[in-house]
């Protein structure tokens, strides 16, 4: 059995992947997937029951459809898909404050990147979702992508692409059963991480509960392995309650 990880050179995704092949000898295997398969740590790539791939958010399409095929036929079946790329800035963006920092470029890259990304990434793997047993489809999502949640405004590039990939979970969640099940497909937020994402921020984040990669890897394990039929199309929390849309 395989899980495959998007976004692994992350700390979320590492970290989770960690977590995956820390679970003993007779564990599932990882694929993990991201642009640079050499930023991703020693600890992954030393381990045997761990595979990376090239695999780059902004350019999705590009995944090696064939080369993961091949794999799979060593690791077995893909029982989960945890999407953990994600876009909230770089050298080139950063959060919009106001309506007067909106930019087109921005917009278009959090949308590829943040929701975009998932779709594409389940398109490709659909061929490799049937059969009896249970699969999991997790995107990491933020809870400033709730609709109903937001009374801050600001940060609109990844406040739309996160509201636009819980939309994107919802439909999936109704198509894939027809077609694939046992399914769930859900929403998680990951709560607030030291990460590359955070630290711009870390005069804020001491008003906040941050928690390191591994608590939260560890968190959400716990709520992905709890997983059922019936949280099909649902937005978790980390700890496990629902959050609204």
């Amino acid at each position: 059995m395989t899980t495959l990880i998007a976004g692994v050179s992350g700390a979320i995704g590492s970290a989770l992947a960690e977590q995956c092949l820390a679970q003993g000898e007779q564990a599932e295997s990882v694929i993990g997937l991201c642009r640079n398969p050499e930023k991703i740590p020693d600890v992954l790539t030393q381990n045997d029951r761990f595979h990376a791939l090239a695999w780059d958010a902004e350019d999705p399409e590009q995944l090696n459809v064939s080369a993961l095929k091949q794999r799979l036929e060593d690791t077995g079946p893909v029982t989960t898909v945890i999407y953990a790329a994600g876009l909230l800035h770089d050298g080139e963006m950063f959060p919009e404050k106001r309506l007067e920092d909106l930019d087109r470029l921005s917009m278009s890259r959090a949308y590829t990147v943040n929701c975009l990304g998932f779709g594409l990434l389940i398109q490709a793997l659909a061929p490799m979702l049937r059969g009896k047993q249970f699969k999991r489809l997790v995107a990491i999502s933020a809870k400033v992508g709730s609709i109903e949640g937001n009374h801050l405004g600001g940060w609109y590039a990844y406040r739309c692409s996160k509201a636009a990939l819980n939309m994107l979970v919802k439909n999936l969640s109704v198509e894939l059963p027809r077609r694939f099940a046992p399914i769930a497909c859900i929403a998680l937020h990951p709560g607030t991480t030291f990460s590359a994402l955070s630290e711009p921020f870390q005069q804020s984040l001491g008003r906040l509960n941050v928690h390191q990669p591994e608590q939260t890897a560890d968190n959400l394990y716990r709520v992905i392995e709890g997983l059922s039929e019936k949280d099909n199309g649902r937005f978790f929390h980390w700890d496990g309650s629902a959050l609204p849309w």
